[in-house]
């Protein structure tokens, strides 16, 4: 933003200065009311440059401390979510756990069956 702030500032002097310089070749004056004159532009074109400067900077800080604002907004969001999902991971960590021992146990229970169907079986024969 400040390059186009530069480059504004740049372009209203760079026209002022070529239209005073047209204005210097075909004025009907004399050379102290010509000087005069370029003077007294060259003072409006500096105040109006300044002018818009300022008024440039303002806008930028306002727009910089917007976006502060809305940066430190998302991060307390981002925050607050990435705190949900640590919650919600653990849960699930903690149902896959359970699940996991769950599933163990009646495996453990349906082979011990198996095995015990097999002996009986084995000795029947």
């Amino acid at each position: 933003m400040s390059n186009r702030v530069d480059d504004f500032i740049k372009g209203l002097l760079v026209g002022g200065l070529i239209g005073a310089i047209v204005g210097i070749l075909y004025a009907p004056k004399s050379g102290k009311e010509t000087r005069e004159d370029l003077s007294k532009k060259a003072e409006e074109l500096i105040e109006k440059a300044k002018q818009e400067y300022e008024v440039t900077l303002e806008k930028s800080k306002r727009a910089y401390e917007a976006a502060v604002s809305r940066l430190k907004q998302l991060e307390s969001s981002a925050k607050e979510k990435v705190g949900e999902m640590e919650g919600k991971v653990e849960e699930l960590a903690d149902r896959g756990k359970e699940t996991f021992q769950e599933t163990k146990g009646r495996l453990k229970k349906a082979i011990d069956a198996g095995v015990e169907a097999f002996k009986e079986e084995k000795e029947k024969a």
